[in-house]
């Protein structure tokens, strides 16, 4: 694999929304409330008596918007703060379902299941999709893709096969749609801010258009697809399974490799689609 392929998780699952508030239980090094595991003689440690030192500690982001952050590893806990949609943690121990994070110096409790690090990432010249926990690869699939090279800069004309283009740079999956006449697909957020930006100079887009872009980007929302920028842009199934180049600007996967790829992300998963 090219080092160049390798992209840093953090600069992808940690561009965060701006925190809406402290995280709040304990700030970090303060006593916080009593541990499992502790106090008793010959008792097992628990995992949160040692936990990671936050530099090295994985990167993990929430799922969804309004996940509690709790004060001890027990849902009846005080919680003072919830977690948005993408908002990055780092994961300092896990146990009995459970995970102690940090954000902003500040630590709680989160419920494991309610954190991912998985991310997706196209390889248009290789022609697949690699899946990744962290830094650690864990699926992948060949796919189908556009006969047309380059990114997406506008909208395609009927016919217009040279703007089938599939595009590049950092999104996240903005829908899931179970009913895709493509069997399962996968929404990317195309247009991202940078596209935005490059329509605004170029005068493709209002500055009306390019704000509610940016506005949905920043939410983790399907940004607006009717500009002349394009949109629609899917991961979708039907593909042959042989690297074939075909599509109108998506990728294509085999129908069993969409369907475990569909069960794996949620909305808010980041995508990065490579040349």
């Amino acid at each position: 694999m090219r080092l160049r392929l390798i992209v840093p998780l953090l600069a992808i699952v940690c561009a965060v929304a701006p925190a809406r508030a402290q995280l709040a239980v304990e700030p970090a090094g303060m006593p916080g409330p009593a541990l499992p595991g502790g106090g008793e003689p010959g008792a097992a440690r628990s995992a949160f008596e040692t936990p990671l030192d936050p530099t090295v500690a994985p990167a993990y982001y929430a799922i969804a918007d309004d996940t509690p952050v709790y004060a001890e590893p027990d849902a009846g806990s005080a919680t003072s703060v919830r977690l948005d949609l993408r908002d990055g943690v780092r994961v300092l121990a896990e146990e009995g379902g459970w995970s102690l994070i940090e954000r902003e110096n500040r630590r709680g409790y989160v419920r494991s299941e309610a954190l991912s690090n998985l991310w997706v990432r196209v390889d248009k010249s290789d022609r697949a999709v690699y899946v990744y926990r962290g830094a650690e690869l864990f699926r992948t699939y060949p796919a189908d893709v556009s006969a047309s090279e380059g990114d997406k800069v506008r909208r395609a004309a009927l016919g217009e096969r040279d703007h089938y283009r599939i595009p590049e740079g950092t999104f996240y999956v903005a829908r899931k749609n179970p009913n895709s006449a493509y069997h399962l697909a996968l929404v990317v957020s195309y247009p991202n801010e940078e596209h935005a930006a490059r329509g605004l100079r170029e005068g493709l887009i209002s500055e009306r258009q390019y704000e509610a872009i940016v506005e949905a980007n920043r939410a983790f929302r399907p940004p607006p697809m009717g500009t002349a920028l394009g949109g629609l842009i899917e991961v979708h199934g039907q593909g042959s399974g042989r690297q074939r180049a075909w599509t109108r600007g998506c990728v294509a996967l085999r129908n069993v490799h969409m369907e475990e790829l569909y069960d794996l992300v949620h909305v808010g998963t980041p995508i990065v689609i490579e040349p």
